[in-house]
Parts: structure tokens; sequence; C-alpha cells
């Protein structure tokens, strides 16, 4: 198991420790509810340094990136990030992933530089993947043991980041980064894409930098209620926004047509990619089954893998994530149901034990803010 160069940090903060993805992570410090109420109403910072970054630097990166990846890639500008996938042959997903335009201060004369970040489960599978479509003039740097990535959450993120760095947070917008120095660390990238819907700002750096970092962010982050937060809050924070988890809603065997990732699938662009024909197909056709939020007044929570059912009893698909909204005070869940099933107000159940248990299907997100 891999440790992230901030784990005894955490253990010396008493959080509870558990394996993820290969990495021995911080899941819960104090409490969950805790945890996620502080990202969701001042700041709270994530380890999420388990992550894979991947360089691709070339004459050809571009057309290379938009060979493997869902989205369109020439639409990005320096300075830009994307969300997109990596799909298969067979219509279903790889990965997802984001694709930064990266700076050109260290290409040649017509070379262009992106960084991928890929879910940590997959850095592997994604490394051999996309290797194995690499018949481009591209050269390929996995950075993923060097890098730190440092997740700062929340509506008091720019007020406490504000405080370690000359560069105007509040100017970055959604899904854009700059590179500059930050708690006296130069060249790091501070994206603000997120993952909690609370906004906030991502950090990319060198592992050596990491302890100091950390260290810094919570002293600034202090009169604000700075909280260290786990991958337990992380995941109750992303189910609030209906966001896709790699492995539980969206995974090989998933198309992004089906799981609501139409708008990264770009059917339109010049270029091939792996299932572009069968994307297309579905886009005319329709899908069987689509994923859904629902909601429900029950107190027992829906589980991933949790059958799924209609009035009848009848089983029609299955639960890929189910919490306890903090925000909302009753449980939420995804799943994949028939496409005629699918409208928002149908009512399904879900099958806990022996119990089926009432639930309705809405439109997402379940946290409006």
């Amino acid at each position: 198991m891999k440790n992230t160069p901030l784990t005894q940090r955490h253990i010396d903060l008493g959080a509870k420790m558990a394996e993820f993805a290969g990495y021995n992570m911080p899941i819960v410090y104090s409490n969950i509810n805790e945890e996620h109420f502080a990202v969701r109403e001042a700041v709270g910072i994530f380890d999420v340094s388990h992550m894979g970054e991947f360089v691709i630097r070339g004459k050809e990166a571009m057309e290379f990136i938009q060979s493997v990846t869902s989205n369109d890639v020439s639409k990005l500008e320096i300075g830009d990030a994307q969300y997109s996938c990596l799909p298969n042959d067979e219509g279903g997903i790889v990965d997802d992933l984001l694709v930064y335009r990266l700076p050109e201060e260290n290409c040649s004369a017509g070379e262009r530089a992106y960084m991928l970040v890929v879910n940590a489960s997959n850095i592997e599978k994604d490394w051999n993947w996309i290797k194995k479509h690499n018949t481009y003039e591209a050269k390929m740097i996995n950075i993923s043991d060097e890098s730190a990535l440092l997740a700062v959450q929340g509506p008091k993120a720019v007020e406490t980041l504000q405080k370690l760095t000359d560069v105007n947070l509040s100017e970055i917008p959604y899904y854009k980064f700059v590179k500059g120095t930050f708690a006296g660390v130069d060249n790091v990238i501070i994206s603000a894409t997120g993952y909690t819907g609370s906004g906030g700002f991502e950090l990319y750096f060198n592992n050596a930098e990491a302890v100091e970092m950390w260290d810094k962010i919570m002293e600034a982050g202090a009169e604000f209620g700075i909280k260290p937060t786990g991958l337990g809050a992380r995941d109750t924070l992303r189910l609030e926004m209906g966001f896709c988890l790699y492995g539980n809603d969206i995974n090989d065997a998933t198309s992004p047509i089906e799981a609501g990732l139409g708008w990264i699938t770009k059917t339109k662009v010049e270029a091939d990619f792996p299932s572009k024909d069968i994307f297309i197909k579905q886009r005319a056709e329709g899908v069987e089954r689509k994923l859904v939020a629902f909601v429900t007044e029950e107190r027992r929570v829906p589980r991933h893998g949790y059958t799924l059912t209609n009035a009848e009893g009848f089983e029609i698909g299955e639960v890929t994530s189910g919490t306890q909204s903090p925000c909302l005070g009753h449980p939420i869940g995804l799943g994949y149901v028939p496409k005629e099933t699918a409208r928002v107000g149908t009512q399904i159940f879900y099958q806990a034990g022996k119990k089926q248990l009432p639930a309705e299907i809405v439109k997402l997100p379940f946290y409006k803010g």
C-alpha cells in the first residue's frame, strides 16, 4: 500500500485511515457531517495526492489526446481545463479525467503541452491504454509519483488561499487555471475545477513541498475554521451534486450517453476516437437505460448494489451510489433504470433486505446551495 507525502500528517491528526485505490488514505478525521458542513459553509482541505498525472507534450500532442478522449481538445486555450473521458472500444469508459492545456515555456517551436489528471485506481490501466494509442509525435511523461495535489474547497477558500499568493484567485473562472507562486513555491498549478459544488481550488506541486504547503494552508484557514476533510465527506459532497464516481456510477460497461455525460462526448469533431460510431448511433436511436437521481424519505440509505424495482416488484436496475445527504437530511442515490422509467417524478423502489422502499426520481443536483 502506497502513502502520500502527507500520510503522517493525517495519522497525527487522528484520521481513520484505510486503503483506497492502493493508497493509505484518510477516510474521516472527526465526523463526516462536520467535515461536510465545513466545506459547504466555510473551508476544508483534502489530500488527493493519490490521483494520477500524465504530461503529454509534442507537435501532435493535441491530435493524440483528441484521438483517445471524448471531448473536443482543440477548443482548449492555455490556462483551460476540460472534463472528459477515455472511451473503450465497446462503448464503455476506461476512465473519466481532466485535461489541462499547459503553458508552453518548456516546449520547442510548434509543440503543445497538456496534463491529464486520472483516477488513482486507474493510473496503470489509463497509462497503458493511452500509450497503446500513441502513434503521434508526442511524448508521454508519468509524473504521478512525484506530484502532490491538495483540494481546498468551500466559500472561504479564496480568503484562505489569497493570504499565500499574489495571484488574484477571485479572477480564476471555473475550469480555468494559472501557474504561479504559492506559499513560496514556484510553478504551482492553481485550478478551479472542484468536485464538491462549493467552490475552491486545486493545487498541484512537487511532493517535497507537501508538508509545508499543508501546514501553511491550515494556518491561513484557522480563522475560518478550516477542517482537514477525508474521503468520506468527499463522497457525500460530490453525491449531493450528482457528480459521477468512477467504479460506482461509470465504468468499462457504461456509456457516457447513458450516464448523462453526452455533453463531454463530442461526436461532431472530425477526429476519430474509440467508440465514436457507437455514441453517434446511441444519440440517433437513444439508449436503453439512463443514470437517474432519486430521493427517499425512508430512513434506510440506498447502498451501492441494491436492486431497484418498479411498483410491481420487478427488477429494473441497481443503485450505483447512495448516502444520507447531510444538507438535505434524507437519503439520496443514483442508479440506472430503463429509459421509459427515467422521467423526473417517477416512483421507483429500492430493495433493502426484504423491504421494498419507495423513492422518487428527481432532477440534479440534489443540493442547490
